[in-house]
């Protein structure tokens, strides 16, 4: 084994040697790693490529005994152990071909793989090589590994036909099928080929045929070396786990989540169980029914170091290194209060008009602000705390500054936020937060935060339902399927002419019923508002009360005043934001914004009619 560097070494051991330290319980997988899922054919293929010699890859091992192999281990599957063993290493990487070839070759079992057309639905197969087809070389090696189910029989017409039969040692000489299982079991083998020998009463022409066979193929197979690396056993955690994800980058990415599961299993903790309960908890609540475990456990990283920050010093953070380092017992005494902390921030949302995870600005934000939430305790219901709580909250959304790199945000968003509270200076997302006029523009789709965050803000000004003018609450926004809808209907501002990015604006668009949208249809507003009012649930006074209620003057509406409008609303949306974040919108009335909206944009019309 010759060394290449400080953290691996690198070798190529027969491949007959790496499976019989798989099946001697030697080699086996850290729990972190997914069960086995390779389809039939793939099976296929990589044994016809062993027995061509072609190469299959490197295989990463990790010496077992440091702090970084720390990993509950498990078998490979198909692996039977008298008694458990201790590994002396982990397979961080091939996981699927070693799992592949100890089940065809070496397991002795059929072998349970999937189709590619149903990969859900298990079904078993023993492998073989078909000799005469091993052996001409006009023949694809693929077609030369047959898949059979364990009868060992192909048959068709609903069995009534039996197209192969190699289900006894004498059928499979008469069609000269090898059985893979003897490959590496040098004793069955002798005995087979002996068996071959006399079937054919030793004549020339079978004879000469095995014996190209076991030089051409089967020893092939004796003298196939694989690749190794193996890293050291002193490699840290954060260093395996990220080669893991680098050499896993064409399966399913790896979460922290499972990786610190695989971490606390080896403490006899099962991290999954316990998320599984508070999954279900949480996701009674439909703001919360997209927080993952990953997004819990992040929060109780970022809440243990800062508590580790106030009582000893330390850096605060939610990154990777920090996850992988999380205790056992530390999660265990962060785990009930942080369950709280969400429960808490779904309440806070909820007061926000923030109902669903589709109209939730940032997912992101979930993870300070349930830190947050966490350690308000009692002060959390106070009227003060909850309007900075807010004004932070807005300030990140408006600023949309929780867009990526959050980490570093989190880590100092939760100690300046509970010192604001306290009654210390302005965190810095407070701070930093900034809005443009200009942006009121570019927000056409429920993908921007602060587009989702402009809805929130008319549901919590008292947004009313066009039809009847019931409020558009939590007691009835599911019942009456809000959604978010044009105010100048889209027909109409295209057979208008009217610019895309004027009308498909969040300028334009404010949370309505289902069935009032049925009635806005395509129609200019004076010709919807007059269907309103002979439909008999409300009348033009009703209709001219409610209106202001969606940031919306009733006599520009009536009119089907398309710029006044514009003006008009984009300034009533911008006192909302103004009070949202506490703080003003700079450049309401530049020169820009005078020249686009045809005037200054002056504070003060919210609430006019």
């Amino acid at each position: 084994m010759t060394a290449t560097g400080t953290t691996f070494s690198t070798s190529e051991p027969l491949l007959s040697e790496l499976l019989n330290e798989v099946r001697r319980g030697n080699y086996q997988l850290p729990d972190f790693q997914r069960g086995w899922v390779w389809e039939d054919e793939r099976i296929k293929k990589l044994i016809a490529s062993i027995s061509l010699s072609y190469p299959i890859g490197a295989a990463m091992l990790l010496e077992t005994g440091g702090e970084g192999s720390k990993f509950k281990p498990r078998t490979i599957e198909g692996v039977e152990l008298a008694k458990p063993v201790q590994p002396s290493k982990l397979i961080l990487d091939g996981q699927q071909r070693l799992t592949s070839l100890f089940a065809s070759l070496m397991s002795g079992k059929p072998v349970k793989t999937c189709t590619e057309k149903n990969k859900e639905k298990r079904i078993e197969r023993v492998y073989y090589l078909e000799m005469t087809r091993c052996l001409d070389a006009a023949e694809d090696r693929n077609d030369a590994v047959r898949s059979l189910p364990p009868s060992r029989m192909l048959t068709s017409d609903f069995g009534r036909n039996v197209d192969l039969d190699v289900s006894t040692t004498e059928k499979e000489y008469a069609v000269r099928f090898f059985p893979l299982a003897l490959v590496y079991d040098n004793v069955k083998f002798a005995q087979w080929k002996n068996g071959f020998q006399r079937h054919y009463n030793f004549a020339q022409e079978p004879l000469e045929a095995l014996g190209r066979f076991e030089m051409e193929v089967w020893l092939r197979f004796q003298q196939y070396k694989v690749p190794l690396i193996e890293l050291l056993r002193d490699t840290p955690k954060e260093a395996v786990c990220h080669v893991f994800e680098n050499v896993n980058m064409g399966g399913v990415p790896l979460t922290v989540f499972e990786l610190l599961t695989a971490i606390y299993a080896a403490d006899d903790f099962e991290l999954r169980a316990d998320w599984a309960t508070r999954n279900t908890s949480l996701h009674q609540y439909p703001i919360l029914r997209d927080v993952d475990g990953t997004d819990f456990i992040m929060s109780a990283t970022l809440s243990a170091t800062h508590r580790r920050s106030v009582e000893s010093g330390g850096a605060i953070g939610c990154r990777r290194k920090d996850i992988l380092d999380l205790k056992l017992d530390a999660y265990v005494a962060e785990n009930a209060k942080i369950h709280e902390g969400f429960v808490r921030a779904a309440r806070f949302l909820n007061r926000a008009r923030v109902y669903e995870t589709r109209t939730l600005p940032y997912q992101t934000q979930l993870i300070p602000l349930s830190v947050i939430c966490s350690e308000l305790g009692g002060d959390f219901e106070k009227a003060a705390v909850h309007d900075k709580l807010a004004r932070w909250y807005w300030c990140g959304v408006f600023g949309e500054l929780y867009g990526s790199a959050n980490e570093g945000r989190y880590a100092f968003d939760v100690p300046e936020v509970l010192a604001w509270i306290g009654g210390g200076a302005e965190p810095r997302t407070v701070k930093e937060a900034t809005f443009s006029p200009m942006r009121l523009l570019s927000m056409q789709t429920r993908l921007s935060a602060a587009y989702k965050g402009v809805m929130a803000l008319l549901l919590d000004l008292g947004a009313r339902d066009f039809r009847n003018g019931d409020p558009l609450d939590i007691t009835n926004y599911y019942d009456v399927a809000v959604d978010i809808h044009h105010i100048f209907p889209r027909a109409h501002c295209e057979k208008m002419g009217y610019e895309r990015d004027r009308w498909n604006s969040v300028i334009n668009k404010s949370p309505i019923t289902a069935k009032a949208n049925r009635t806005i249809g395509g129609h200019k507003p004076s010709t919807y508002l007059a269907s309103l009012e002979r439909e008999g649930s409300i009348d033009a006074r009703g209709l001219d009360e409610l209106l202001p209620t969606h940031a919306i003057a009733p006599h520009l509406l009536r009119a089907d005043d398309f710029d006044g409008f514009i003006r008009d609303r984009a300034s009533r949306l911008l006192d909302l934001i103004e009070d949202a974040m506490g703080k003003p919108v700079e450049g309401r009335d530049s020169a820009e914004v005078c020249k686009t909206f045809g005037g200054a944009l002056v504070r003060g019309t919210s609430g006019s009619s």
